[in-house]
């Protein structure tokens, strides 16, 4: 009778602290406005759905580029140093075809950015929400046609005096080297696709599961700095911290 009494205690206890702790979430919050939704509502789809009106030269490009960019990707964006380079390893066949053909070599020493983006409004749409890298939301509509802009000019998708607009920019598209290598048949977008790569999962005997690892030699270790500091706290890349690689 006492551990009935004891148990029946107790669970009126759990009910009761449940409850108090709900509490405080009831009637919380209230719906956004438009105005807050339209704030956060900023990304650019493929199709262009959500791009805002505007225009940015090439010219106005470098002098921003100048200005906000280069620090971390080099004038002409050819950093290797911890960011990869922006343009590259791209060529005017790679523009009329739409494949990349250097992404197939596996001697290339590098994938740069306009090697394997497919899409010109993920351009802009990155670069929209995320750069500066310091100072991240912080460009002008103008800015970021300009940026975009500019660096299609490096990959020499667009010539020096292109103005970028909301109303051109589903041409330039036709004119992205790879255009046409990004797979669709994998099964995310479509159920009936097939993954991209096929195994079968050991259960009897299985070998050792192999671990990959990379590092610095010792005469790269510093050569930049502590990583860990030039990099952000989130997103899957994380840099070294190399004040405790032993050289």
């Amino acid at each position: 009778m006492f551990k009935l009494a004891k148990f029946s205690l107790a669970a009126a206890s759990f009910v009761m602290a449940a409850s108090v702790y709900a509490a405080p979430f009831n009637g919380v919050g209230r719906t956004a406005t438009q105005d807050e939704i339209k704030a956060w509502d900023i990304d650019v789809r493929p199709d262009f759905k959500g791009l805002p009106a505007g225009s940015g030269s090439v010219a106005k490009g470098q002098d921003v580029w100048e200005a906000k960019c280069a620090s971390c990707h080099g004038v002409f964006g050819e950093s290797t140093e911890v960011f990869t380079p922006i343009a590259g390893g791209t060529t005017a066949a790679d523009i009329k075809s739409g494949k990349v053909a250097n992404l197939a070599r596996l001697d290339f020493p590098q994938r740069t950015t306009m090697m394997k983006v497919a899409t010109v409004s993920t351009l802009w749409d990155y670069i929209n929400r995320a750069m500066p890298w310091t100072n991240p939301k912080t460009l002008t509509t103008e800015e970021v046609y300009s940026v975009v802009a500019y660096i299609l000019n490096l990959a020499e998708v667009v010539p020096s005096d292109f103005v970028l607009s909301d109303k051109n920019i589903a041409e330039v598209q036709k004119k992205m080297p790879n255009r046409n290598g990004m797979q669709t048949s994998h099964g995310l977008w479509d159920l009936k696709g097939k993954p991209d790569v096929k195994n079968v999962a050991c259960m009897k005997d299985c070998k050792k599961e192999v671990t990959i690892t990379s590092f610095l030699p010792g005469s790269a270790v510093d050569s930049h700095g502590n990583l860990i500091e030039q990099n952000r706290p989130i997103g899957p890349a994380r840099g070294l911290d190399t004040t405790k690689i032993k050289k």
